[in-house]
């Protein structure tokens, strides 16, 4: 099995409104994301990749303008703001850009991580 990633940043605010008024995280905050989207094949193709890098500027891109410097429970609606949701909902983007997408994580910090892989 081949796999390539590739990392892309935004930083944003979230609030999550759920959780007990004094814990940490129901006050609005912000955090300097970073999503690594994983990308898999069992072989590859003709350029020999299992995709072209280049071809991931749309993730970019959608990450830029629908992400960037965004207050995130603005964009996401009635989604809960975690970085649980949020690796699921690129992954969900992605794989259904990218068929090869096997797996999206998304980190808020440098010691944290969460990851969404079917």
């Amino acid at each position: 099995m081949f796999r390539i990633m590739k990392e892309f940043h935004f930083s944003a605010s979230h609030q999550l409104h759920h959780l007990p008024a004094d814990h940490q995280c129901a006050r609005l905050h912000g955090h300097n994301y970073i999503v690594v989207v994983e990308l898999a094949g069992d072989r590859l193709n003709t350029d020999g990749f299992v995709r072209d890098y280049h071809d991931l500027k749309p993730l970019k891109d959608y990450i830029d303008q629908q992400f960037d410097h965004w207050h995130l429970n603005d964009v996401l609606g009635e989604r809960l703001t975690t970085a649980e949701n949020l690796a699921q909902h690129f992954y969900d983007w992605c794989k259904a850009r990218f068929p090869e997408t096997a797996a999206v994580r998304v980190s808020e910090t440098p010691k944290t991580w969460a990851e969404f892989r079917p």
